[in-house]
């Protein structure tokens, strides 16, 4: 169990975020002072039109993009201050990724695709299909272990991409649109499964999506707009 303070930190803090693009005399501005924080276990959903930025700034907050100004601090660390092989040791270490696109490795089964992020940091093969065996079965895979992902439902390559996002135990997991591929029953589910790991697990959520409806079933709902970041609503308050 979590201590106090161990609860309360903050493992993703944006601060004073920018970005803007520039070609030839065309400047567009798509994100201004942008601020939020993340606290262990707490879930987190950004919504927003189209166009937004939402996407863009999942990926500084990744360390998949730069910014143009402000900082980005994940699990204590500056990004800023690494350089690139420290970043990708980070986001192994602390970060796991969901996209609306499972990206799962065609060639690979299930249960290779899960055992992926923990092989990238050295963890033992037997240890890591353990890991990632285990995670298969919780959410509800454990037949589809040597599947390759065209043998699996759309829902079922989604709750692989949850399982492989999960394995390292990182401390928040970002989703672009996560759900953004999946019918409504489907959608419905990963968001159940998420929602019971983030429990259990006790991992963060930040999750970019334009549904309102799973958006307001996380504990804090911002809204991204004019490049600005605004409470939503405030559940958790």
């Amino acid at each position: 169990m979590n201590t106090h303070n161990e609860a309360d930190r903050i493992v993703v803090a944006a601060r004073h975020v920018s970005k803007t693009f520039q070609e030839g005399k065309l400047r567009a501005e798509v994100l201004e002072d942008v601020n939020f924080e993340v606290a262990r276990g707490e879930t987190l959903a950004i919504v927003g039109t189209s166009g937004a930025g939402k996407s863009t700034l999942l990926h500084i907050v990744g360390g998949l993009d730069t910014l143009t100004g402000g900082e980005v601090e994940i699990d204590g660390h500056l990004m800023s201050g690494l350089s690139d092989a420290q970043r990708g040791v980070l986001r192994n270490r602390s970060l796991g990724f969901i996209y609306q696109f499972h990206h799962l490795l065609p060639e690979f089964t299930a249960l290779e695709n899960v055992c992926m992020p923990l092989l990238i940091r050295g963890t033992p093969i037997d240890e890591a299909r353990e890991r990632a065996k285990h995670l298969l079965e919780r959410v509800g895979l454990s037949k589809r272990l040597e599947h390759k992902p065209g043998e699996l439902s759309g829902g079922e390559r989604q709750r692989c991409a949850v399982a492989r996002a999960l394995v390292t135990r990182p401390a928040c997991i970002l989703g672009d649109e996560p759900t953004g591929n999946l019918d409504e029953h489907n959608a419905a589910q990963v968001y159940d499964l998420m929602l019971e790991l983030n429990r259990e697990i006790g991992t963060s959520f930040v999750l970019v999506t334009h549904d309102r409806s799973l958006a307001a079933r996380m504990d804090r709902v911002l809204e991204l707009s004019g490049g600005r970041m605004q409470p939503l609503s405030d559940k958790a308050a």
